[in-house]
Formats: C-alpha cells, sequence, structure tokens
C-alpha cells in the first residue's frame, strides 16, 4: 500500500486533486447504469428478450457491483488503489464493446451484466473507500462529491447516446462510448492514491464519530449495521426501479414522446434526473456535516416519498412529469453520501472500504426488487401504481428509522466505544 500513498508533507495539498481525479473516475463508469434505460428497447428487439427478462441484466451488473465489493474493498486496502481502480475502469468500458457483438440473452447477461458489474464494483467501492479516508473533517461533503459524479457522469453522454442510437444503432453507440469512457476511467484511476499511514489531515468532525476502528467480522455483529442494511436496502429499491424502468413507465404514461421545452420528454427529464442525481449527494453530505447524518436522513428520505408520490399524481402532464423526476433523484440520490459517511463515522476508518463493502450489497438487494421484481408485479398488475405505493411506503419507513430507531441506537453505540482505546475492535478481524 505504501506505494500507492502520498507523503505527510503534501497530504493536505493532494487531497484535493485526489478528490477531483475520483470525480472523473466515477463520472467515467456511471453511464452503464443510468443510460440503460435507452438500450432496453433495442435490445429487447434485439434478443426477442421480455421486459423482465431484458431488465435482469442491470441487475446483474448491479448485484456483481455491490455484492463483490467487500472482497473488492479487502483487495484494494491489501494491493492498493491504483491498479484495481485502473482495471475497473477499463472492465467497464470493456463490457460495451463486448456487448455490442452479442444477439442473445445469455450474452448480454455475460457481457454488460458481467463485465460492467465488476468494472464499477471495483472503481466504485474504491474512490468512496479513499475518499473518507482523505477527508474525515469533511466526509459527507467528500462522498457526496465523488457519488456526485457517479450521477452526473450520465449528463454528458444522454443526449449524445440517446442522438447516435436514433442515427447509428445501438452496437456502435456501444462501441464509440465504451471506448471513450473505458480510457478516460483508466487515466483517472492511474493517479489515484491512499493517504499514508502518517499522513497529517483533520481532525474528524465531532457530529458523531468514533475513534475506535471497528473490523468488518466485529461490525457485522452489531445492530446498527443490519439496521443500515436494510434502509439502505429499501431506499436503494425505490430509486432504481425508477432508473431502470424509467422509459418504460414514461412510455406507459404516454409522455415519452411529447415534446418539453423543444425536446423529447424521455431524453430531456434523463439529463435534469442526472443533474439532480449528481448535485443531491454532495448537498445532504455537507448538510449531515452540519446537522448530523439521520436528522438529513429524515429530511431527505421523507423528500423521496413526496416526490414520488407526485410524479405519480401528476403522470400524465408531461412538462410536470419532468420536473418532478428531477425532484425525484433529488430526494434518492444523497443516500450515496449518507450511507457510507454514517457507517465510516460509526466503524472507523482503517477498515472503511471492506466495511463499506458490506453495507453496499444492499444496493444489489435493491436492483433486484427495483428491476425484474417490480417489473413482475407491473407485468402482473397490469399497472404500476403497486409498484410505486410500494416505494412511498418503503420511503417513508426509512425516514422514521433513521429519526427514531437508528439515532438512538448509534448515540449508546458511540459512547459505549468513547472509552475504548483506539483500535480495541479491529482485533475481531
Amino acid at each position: 500500500m505504501a506505494s500507492d500513498s502520498l507523503k505527510p508533507d503534501v497530504a493536505l495539498a493532494g487531497r484535493w486533486r485526489q478528490l477531483v481525479l475520483g470525480v472523473i473516475a466515477m463520472m467515467a463508469i456511471s453511464s452503464p447504469q443510468y443510460v440503460w434505460t435507452l438500450f432496453v428497447k433495442p435490445l429487447q428487439a434485439t434478443t426477442g428478450a421480455s421486459l423482465p427478462a431484458i431488465q435482469v441484466t442491470i441487475t446483474i451488473l448491479i448485484v456483481l457491483q455491490t455484492w463483490l465489493s467487500p472482497l473488492q474493498g479487502f483487495l484494494i486496502e491489501r494491493i492498493g488503489p491504483r491498479l484495481l481502480i485502473t482495471i475497473g475502469a477499463g472492465l467497464s468500458g470493456l463490457s460495451w464493446l463486448l456487448a455490442a457483438q452479442v444477439t442473445s440473452l445469455a450474452g448480454l447477461y455475460l457481457t454488460y451484466g458481467l463485465f460492467a458489474g465488476i468494472g464499477t464494483g471495483f472503481v466504485y467501492i474504491g474512490v468512496v473507500g479513499l475518499m473518507v479516508q482523505w477527508f474525515p473533517d469533511r466526509r459527507g461533503f467528500a462522498t457526496g462529491m465523488v457519488a456526485a459524479g457517479y450521477g452526473f457522469g450520465a449528463i454528458l453522454t444522454t443526449f449524445p447516446i440517446n442522438d447516435m442510437l436514433a442515427s447509428s444503432g445501438y452496437q456502435r453507440t456501444l462501441i464509440v462510448f465504451g471506448i471513450i469512457l473505458g480510457i478516460v476511467g483508466m487515466l483517472a484511476g492511474w493517479f489515484l492514491r491512499a493517504p499514508a499511514a502518517d499522513a497529517v489531515l483533520p481532525a474528524p468532525a465531532s457530529l458523531g464519530a468514533s475513534a475506535v476502528d471497528t473490523s468488518p467480522a466485529a461490525m457485522l455483529q452489531t445492530p446498527i449495521f443490519w439496521l443500515l442494511f436494510v434502509m439502505m436496502t429499501m431506499m436503494s429499491t425505490g430509486g432504481l426501479m425508477v432508473i431502470t424502468q424509467f422509459a418504460t413507465f414514461s412510455r406507459d404514461f404516454g409522455v415519452a414522446d411529447v415534446v418539453v421545452l423543444g425536446f423529447a420528454a424521455l431524453p430531456l427529464a434523463l439529463t435534469i434526473d442526472r443533474i439532480t442525481n449528481g448535485l443531491t449527494r454532495p448537498f445532504f453530505g455537507w448538510v449531515s456535516d452540519r446537522i448530523g447524518r439521520e436528522n438529513t436522513m429524515g429530511i431527505a428520505f421523507l423528500f423521496e416519498a413526496a416526490a414520488i408520490f407526485s410524479l405519480l399524481y401528476f403522470r400524465d402532464n408531461a412538462l410536470v412529469f419532468v420536473i418532478l423526476s428531477g425532484v425525484v433523484f433529488f430526494g434518492w440520490g444523497e443516500i450515496f453520501s449518507l450511507f457510507p459517511s454514517t457507517l465510516t463515522d460509526t466503524f472507523g476508518t482503517k477498515h472503511a472500504t471492506t466495511n463499506y463493502g458490506f453495507l453496499y450489497m444492499a444496493q444489489g438487494i435493491g436492483s433486484v426488487l427495483g428491476g425484474p421484481v417490480a417489473a413482475l408485479i407491473h407485468d402482473t398488475a397490469g399497472s404500476w401504481l403497486p409498484v410505486f405505493g410500494l416505494i412511498i411506503f418503503m420511503d417513508a419507513l426509512t425516514a422514521i428509522l433513521a429519526l427514531f430507531v437508528l439515532k438512538p441506537m448509534r448515540r449508546r453505540w458511540l459512547r459505549s466505544t468513547e472509552a475504548m482505546p483506539t483500535g480495541a475492535l479491529a482485533a475481531a478481524d
């Protein structure tokens, strides 16, 4: 790990450079997930698959991205971030090149799903793990910024991809953008570093941060972790349903091709969504650094429940639908700054990358529930109403859990660790 570290005398200056590189790397891997909805229709035509079957592709991607993250975090902590993040970015780009050549559903699973899932997982967990180490004083903001890179990345690609799909077909689109995004991600990843063990960094923020480092084995035995896991699963489900099914339900609602402000509603909404999905991550991360993680969760998650309800209520109005789709993503994307910050505040920085890898697996479960399961519920019921109803309920429930269960539970945990020497729980590793 030493070869991947910056020396103490350049740590403070170097951490901002690392933040910029982390944002770029995350932007380069965001399109496989966030513009997937644009490829669903042409890929269905090529493979002859049903909607639930084709949505398994994005589920494989997210499940691998998340469920392999504990192992990937462990490898990054042992080998160092530069090599593995660079390889991950390359695999992400390669997934599109390979997917452009296949014509079967199985081939799509093994290219777009498999390679992008493994590759984006290395980049995502590696970059987030670096930022919680580099910015102990601004943990919510820093993780929010790199998570924003993941949300913002597709802003640059949504319209170009949509236009190239129309003019050149999905195969050429996958090849061209796979090459571009793979190269950009690999260049950014090659210059990422971890802080040296003796780097002098600012003290952690005072709002509920533990000085005790808890190993993954010890963390997995705590009720706090499993509460966070359930909460992140529920919030992930709603957001991933909107991401993966957006083109489908906007067409079902009859607004996808309506011209709004000179643009078709679907690509315009997707572009606005990328903006708000990016802005929310550093914003709510910054807020949580000041008013506390759980208070911010309560506000954001209730806001998301109200936004989903409003999107459903105004589903027949294309202009309002486009605006509210952006509001929905502003109420959802902050989970990627709030949950890693809360976890690291609770269990320390030494095992932060691997620890977050275990929590990030909740995103994989959310992809199953929000992707093929949501599509199956829709196909069975013949309506999106029960899907939206379940999501509104889970968002509101998660807000209540944050304020009235997680908050007192974490307060008791932090009090119990105050008397422990630093590293006391690491022995359980």
